[in-house]
């Protein structure tokens, strides 16, 4: 087990095994925030925070396209049960003591896009000597890139003063959902050789 990719192949690759399961995570991952942000979209913008929305919906829609052409795709038959418990996960999980029906959905979408943006650093297990011209390693880089400038939206909107009434549940909720990101993560690696940094 290694703390990162590898071995890498002869010209630097990330090997297309490693490649195709992690990449599978992170589409089950973001795919699940952009079908999510979809649905939460207003027909007309009411607050500030509901523009947000908009943009964070088209980020994790370009982070799906590019997996999808970056990754060196192999057969993986033990990718079907995963993602299927991938995707049982990213389910909206309810938030009690928020009455307002589209603020909790809200609190819920942010609270998951916190947890994969801050709990997920893909590009953290790229080692030195990968080779800076695959498109995987390019497209983690920024994955990892996005995912920091995303944070920011989140941490804002979850800090925010509108929230301060249900700070301690939103918190609970919050360390739920990173706890839970975590561990599937930490299985995806391990089961692919790759034991995670903590």
């Amino acid at each position: 087990m290694s703390a990162f990719f590898g071995p890498l192949e002869a010209d630097g690759r990330v090997p297309p095994r490693q490649q195709s399961r992690v990449s599978a995570f992170l589409l089950s991952a973001h795919g699940a925030l952009a079908r999510q942000f979809a649905l939460a979209l207003p027909a007309k913008f009411d607050a500030a925070w509901q523009t947000e929305l908009n943009a964070q919906l088209y980020r994790e829609s370009e982070i799906v396209s590019l997996l999808m052409r970056a990754t060196a795709w192999v057969p993986d038959l033990a990718l079907g049960p995963m993602a299927a418990s991938w995707e049982m996960a990213w389910l909206p999980a309810p938030i009690e003591g928020i009455a307002d029906h589209v603020r909790a959905q809200a609190v819920q979408l942010a609270i998951l896009a916190h947890a994969v943006h801050a709990g997920i650093r893909p590009a953290a297990l790229l080692p030195t000597e990968a080779n800076a011209n695959d498109p995987f390693v390019t497209a983690l880089r920024r994955i990892e890139f996005e995912s920091g400038r995303l944070l920011q939206a989140q941490i804002l909107f979850l800090k925010g003063p509108d929230l301060i009434p249900v700070r301690d549940v939103v918190s609970a909720a919050l360390d739920r959902r990173h706890a839970e990101v975590r561990r599937l993560w930490n299985e995806a690696l391990e089961s692919i050789g790759i034991v995670p940094q903590q």
